[in-house]
C-alpha cells in the first residue's frame, strides 16, 4: 500500500521520459521503481495518452461555431454591349458581395461539445486503466522473476547435494560399503537434478526478459538483483479504514477506471442521441449582400447600389433524419450494455481476487507453519540415518524428492499469494490522477 501511495505522488499522467527514471536502478530492482519506469516507457501507455490528446482536439472542434461564408460575384457581363468606359467601379457589370452565416438551432453546438467532453473523459479513464493494468503486469512479472531466482537456488542446492552424495558413494563403493547399483541410482538422480538446475537458469533468463520488455530495462539493468522479497501475508480487509483510498466494494467498482470509461461513453452516446434528435430542429442560414450595378448609356437597366438579405430554411419533405436517430439509439444501447458488462467484470474480478487472496494466504500459512518444517525435519532425519547406515538409498532419495517438492510448492504458494495480493489491491484502489496534460 505504501508503494501505491508513492506511485500516486511520483507519477503524474504525463509520458515524457523521466530524466531520473532509472536513478534507483544502479544496484537493485525495487518493484515501485520498475512500475514508474514502465509507466514512463511503456508503448501502450503512450498510445493511450495520444488517444487522450486526440479526444481533447475533438473537444476543440466540437466547440467551434460554423464559419460564415463570403461570396464575391460578378454577373451581367455583356460581350456585345461591352462593359463601358471609365474606372473599374464604373464598369457596367453587376458585382455582388455576400456573407452567409449558418445559425444552428436546438442546442446542437452545446450537445456536440458535451459529447466530445464525455469522450475525452472516457479517454482519460482509459489512460488510468492502462496504467492500472500495467502496474499489475509489472507486479506479476516481478514475482515471476523472484520465483524463478529462488527456484534456481533450490534446484542448484539440490544438485549440489546429489553431487556430494555421488562423490561420497563412489568412495564407499571402493571400500565395499555400498553396491554399484546404489551408486548408479544416485548418479541418475544427480544428473536429473543437474538438468533441473540448468532449466531453472533458463527460466530465470526468460522471466527477466519478460520484465525488461514491460519496463524498458536495458540488458545490464535486467540482470540486477531484485530489491523486494515476498509480501507478508495480510488478512483481507486489513487496510486502514482511515486511508481515503480504501473503498467499499461498490465504491471500488464505481471508481474503477474501466467502469468510469464505460460510464463516460454512455453519457457521450446519450449526448449523441440528443444531437441526432436535434437534427429535426431546422437550422437557418442568414445572408446579407451588397450589389453594385452602375447605370451607363449602354446599360440603362442598372440599379446602382442595392442591398439585400436572405433566409434559407430546409424543408423536411422527404427525410426526417430517422436513420441517424435510430443509429444513435443503437449506439446508446450498446454503450449501456458495455457499462453493465464492465460492472459485472469488475465485480467478478474483485470477488475472484479476494477469494484467491484468502485461499493463497491460507495455503502459505499452512505450508510455513506445518508442512515445510515437517518436510525439513524429515529430510534432516533421513540424511542423518543414511550417513549412519540406518536407511537405504532408495528411501533417502524418496525423502529428498519429497522435500524438494515441498520447497517448490512453498515457493509457488508465495508467488501465487504475491500476485493475488497485487491484483486485489489494484481491483480495490483506483488511480487518483486527474491531470493528463503532457
Amino acid at each position: 500500500m505504501k508503494h501505491l501511495r508513492q506511485l500516486a505522488v511520483l507519477m503524474p499522467l504525463c509520458f515524457t521520459p523521466m530524466v531520473h527514471a532509472d536513478a534507483g536502478l544502479t544496484d537493485s530492482l525495487p518493484l515501485d521503481a520498475l512500475q514508474r519506469l514502465a509507466l514512463a516507457r511503456n508503448h501502450d501507455v503512450r498510445l493511450s495518452s495520444l488517444a487522450l490528446e486526440g479526444a481533447g482536439a475533438d473537444v476543440i472542434s466540437a466547440s467551434a461555431a460554423p464559419n460564415p461564408m463570403l461570396t464575391i460575384q460578378t454577373a451581367n457581363i455583356n460581350p456585345g454591349a461591352g462593359i463601358g468606359a471609365g474606372s473599374l467601379r464604373s464598369k457596367t457589370v453587376d458585382s455582388t458581395v455576400r456573407i452567409d452565416q449558418l445559425l444552428e438551432r436546438g442546442g446542437k453546438r452545446e450537445l456536440r461539445r458535451e459529447g466530445a467532453l464525455h469522450q475525452e473523459e472516457g479517454a482519460r479513464a482509459d489512460v488510468r486503466e492502462t496504467r492500472r493494468q500495467l502496474r499489475i503486469a509489472v507486479s506479476q512479472a516481478y514475482y515471476d522473476v523472484l520465483a524463478a531466482v529462488q527456484r534456481q537456488a533450490i534446484l542448484a542446492e539440490t544438485a549440489q547435494l546429489y553431487q556430494h552424495s555421488v562423490d561420497a558413494a563412489q568412495k564407499q563403493r571402493q571400500a565395499g560399503d555400498i553396491s554399484p547399483a546404489d551408486v548408479a541410482r544416485l548418479e541418475v538422480e544427480a544428473l536429473r537434478a543437474a538438468n533441473d538446475a540448468v532449466q531453472a537458469r533458463s527460466d530465470v533468463a526468460h522471466a527477466r526478459q519478460a520484465l525488461a520488455l514491460l519496463t524498458g530495462l536495458t540488458p545490464r539493468e535486467a540482470q540486477l538483483p531484485l530489491a523486494d522479497g515476498w509480501p507478508a501475508p495480510v488478512a483481507v480487509g486489513a487496510f486502514s479504514k482511515e486511508d481515503d483510498a480504501s473503498l467499499s466494494s461498490d465504491e471500488a467498482i464505481a471508481k474503477r477506471p474501466d467502469v468510469m470509461a464505460a460510464q463516460a461513453r454512455v453519457a457521450a452516446a446519450l449526448s449523441a442521441h440528443k444531437l441526432a434528435l436535434a437534427a429535426r430542429t431546422r437550422d437557418v442560414s442568414v445572408g446579407v449582400q451588397a450589389e453594385h450595378y452602375p447605370v451607363s448609356p449602354s446599360n440603362p437597366q442598372g440599379s446602382g447600389n442595392s442591398f439585400g438579405i436572405s433566409l434559407q430554411v430546409p424543408l423536411f419533405v422527404r427525410y426526417q433524419y430517422d436513420g441517424e436517430i435510430r443509429s444513435a439509439q443503437v449506439a446508446l444501447d450498446t454503450a449501456q450494455e458495455n457499462l453493465e458488462q464492465a460492472r459485472r467484470q469488475a465485480r467478478a474480478e474483485l470477488s475472484r481476487t479476494e477469494l484467491d487472496l484468502r485461499s493463497d494466504g491460507e495455503r502459505v500459512q499452512r505450508i510455513d507453519d506445518s508442512l515445510l518444517p515437517a518436510a525439513k525435519k524429515s529430510a534432516q532425519s533421513a540424511e542423518f540415518a543414511y550417513q549412519h547406515g540406518a536407511m537405504a538409498i532408495a528411501d533417502v532419495l524418496d525423502v529428498r524428492r519429497n522435500y524438494r517438492a515441498v520447497q517448490l510448492d512453498a515457493l509457488a504458494a508465495r508467488s501465487d499469494y504475491a500476485k493475488a495480493l497485487a491484483a486485489w489491491q489494484a481491483s480495490l484502489r483506483t488511480d487518483s490522477f486527474e491531470s493528463t496534460t503532457p
